[in-house]
């Protein structure tokens, strides 16, 4: 894989991104980055005499975004998974650096059931959903070089003691789905990708790795965000 790839981000992703690959990461806890200031992004750069002269990266991939999926903060929201994305659009674009966007299943939810990336995504009737599309969205429109994955990543093993049996995805573990990421850059793939593996419940999937107690799920909570993963399948 290239050296030349940046992660911006220091959570679950991020963090297992960084693991598997060796790519530098630059986040807000150890280095100040903060994706909804400007003034920070010159932390991507090489400072000569203060000023950004150079760019080492020739990839971005962006793990940032506010996840607090049922939070009615429509700022933060907006500001991290909308303002901050095309901010940072602009920045790659200005570099010629190509961004690796993480986006989520969740904009697929109140869509046609195994939606394909043609098909079009609705919002899941919150500010996360929502903004989650339209920082797609815009990247769509205005990055030069692109690539938008659209997944879902659970922590290994599984956090809870109970997981619902009643939300169907094409969501799996952290490693299996940063290993498809991966992938998908080592093969420098642009465009759009559904990132998956076969559709199951939550409780199915924490069940490999725990003993966890069956129970629904609250009715804020999207029965079905399953997307079809033939493109991806394909390739890796």
């Amino acid at each position: 894989m290239s050296s030349k790839t940046l992660i911006l981000g220091d959570g679950l992703l991020a963090t297992e991104l960084a693991k598997q690959s060796g790519f530098d990461i630059l986040s807000r806890k150890k280095d100040g980055f903060d994706l909804t200031d400007t003034a920070t992004f010159y932390k991507m750069t090489e400072i000569f005499h203060g000023v950004a002269q150079a760019m080492p990266y020739d990839v971005i991939i962006n793990c940032i975004a506010n996840t607090d999926t049922y939070s009615d903060d429509k700022e933060l929201h907006w500001d991290v998974n909308y303002k901050g994305v095309a901010d940072l659009v602009d920045f790659c674009n200005r570099w010629k650096v190509k961004l690796v966007h993480i986006v989520t299943d969740y904009i697929y939810t109140n869509s046609i059931e195994n939606a394909s990336e043609d098909d079009v995504p609705v919002h899941c009737n919150n500010w996360y959903g929502y903004t989650k599309l339209l920082g797609d969205a815009h990247v769509q429109l205005k990055c030069d070089d692109y690539l938008l994955i659209r997944c879902t990543h659970k922590a290994k093993p599984f956090l809870h003691d109970t997981a619902w049996v009643d939300q169907i995805g094409n969501f799996d573990y952290v490693d299996i789905i940063g290993n498809k990421i991966l992938g998908l850059i080592d093969k420098k793939e642009s465009g759009i990708f559904n990132v998956g593996t076969k559709i199951k419940s939550v409780y199915d999937l924490a069940s490999q790795t725990k003993k966890v107690t069956p129970v629904l799920r609250p009715k804020n909570v999207p029965q079905n965000v399953s997307l079809n993963t033939k493109k991806i399948d394909k390739i890796i």
